[in-house]
């Protein structure tokens, strides 16, 4: 696994349970601004039974970005967790967003 990688997933896992951040702001406190998009990729490599709180990442509207079965998990996920999730997906940034 590249440098990249470890510094996205630093920051993902000390990501406190109850609260979401957006692939832009992993992106900027791994020390890569501007690569938001690098952050969900990396994240969609993951296996489905990592222990990576990637539920926890969501983008920058403040909404869950990807589609389906996975959509599902995600906003089943954040629920448990005490997070607020619309049907859609949108999850309130002012109220649930960490900034470390």
């Amino acid at each position: 696994m590249g440098s990249f990688q470890q510094q996205i997933f630093a920051v993902i896992h000390q990501i406190p349970c109850g609260l979401v951040t957006t692939y832009g702001d992993v992106a900027k406190w791994a020390g890569y601004p501007g690569y938001a998009r690098q952050v969900g990729y990396a994240l969609s490599q993951l296996p489905r039974d990592t222990q990576l709180p990637w539920h926890r990442v969501i983008n920058a509207k403040g909404e869950i970005s990807i589609q389906g079965e996975s959509l599902e998990r995600q906003k089943q996920a954040l629920r448990a967790e005490g997070v607020e999730v619309s049907d859609t997906g949108k999850i309130s940034l002012k109220r649930f967003r960490w900034q470390p």
